[in-house]
């Protein structure tokens, strides 16, 4: 049997076998996810800026499909189910065993949604004058991608361009890093990397590569006020960095100076600190963003 009456929430949701949940559940695969163009997002930060995102551009379908919520989540999160249904997406109430089977995760938090792809052609990025973004080339862990698209959020990034060598967006666990951040930021995908260069360069933004490898030392940018023009910066493999030919596409290969014993800095802190960067130097006195 696969609901149970609840008249306070609705029917409840019990089986793990119910045609929706094997849908849902079949989204943790890649190629399941790219056919139906859909993904879960996980969690009320998540699903609580999946229902603000609203409609999506042209089509008028909302990126939320659905929500499905445990009831002790539903009235946690009142405030998540009713701006739902106040939006005309259905919201289901089920088990923590169907919830877990719809997330995989260990400790699931009672409330998940099957969302619509939201990325952002590369065109419509350059075509907004971006003045800061951040490009994941070759970048292969979904927590690690996740995080810099958090990151590149918090900072006032204008886009994320993942390149096509990259890993999934909506792979479950980079979305569940970005913590709803996938939902406030246009984001490109499968881009390559010399596409994503010109085309940047193209569009009036200066490129520079992050790598401990680098020439230039990111004090010396700052020094000179060269980070308060519109820059992209370009984040490379966890393990291997970036490769040469990569590089060889920038205007520069900027290092992040290290200044105590550590031995480098793994790829969200050096976004981090490389973002920040930019945005302090564009909101400062003569940067791009001054006054604006």
């Amino acid at each position: 049997m696969a609901t149970t009456d609840r008249p306070e929430h609705g029917p409840l949701l019990t089986s793990l076998r119910s045609p929706r949940v094997t849908a849902a559940r079949r989204l943790a695969r890649r190629p399941q996810r790219a056919r139906e163009r859909r993904f879960i997002a996980e969690g009320p930060q998540a699903v609580r800026e999946a229902v603000a995102y609203g409609l999506l551009p042209g089509g008028g379908e909302h990126a939320v499909v659905e929500v499905y919520t445990t009831p002790e989540a539903a009235e946690r999160h009142a405030d998540i189910v009713a701006a739902a249904q106040d939006a005309g997406i259905p919201v289901l109430t089920a088990t923590p065993e169907v919830i877990a089977e719809v997330c995989q995760t260990v400790t699931p938090q009672g409330i998940v949604g099957v969302c619509r792809f939201v990325d952002t052609p590369f065109d419509a990025v350059l075509a907004a004058r971006p003045r800061l973004v951040a490009v994941l080339a070759h970048v292969r862990d979904p927590g690690n991608a996740g995080t810099v698209l958090r990151t590149a959020d918090a900072a006032g990034a204008d886009a994320v361009v993942l390149t096509d060598a990259s890993v999934d967006l909506y792979n479950p666990k980079a979305v569940r890093a970005s913590v709803g951040s996938l939902f406030h930021l246009p984001v490109a995908v499968g881009v390559p990397v010399a596409d994503a260069v010109a085309g940047l360069r193209a569009a009036g933004v200066r490129v520079l590569a992050a790598d401990g490898a680098g020439d230039r030392d990111l004090d010396a940018e700052l020094d000179d006020g060269t980070l308060r023009g519109p820059t992209a910066w370009v984040f490379g493999n966890e393990a291997w960095g970036l490769p040469e030919q990569t590089r060889a596409l920038t205007d520069e290969v900027v290092r992040v100076p290290i200044h105590g014993h550590a031995e480098s800095l793994n790829l969200a802190t050096a976004a981090a600190v490389c973002l920040y960067a930019s945005a302090r130097a564009q909101r400062g006195a003569g940067g791009c963003r001054a006054g604006g």
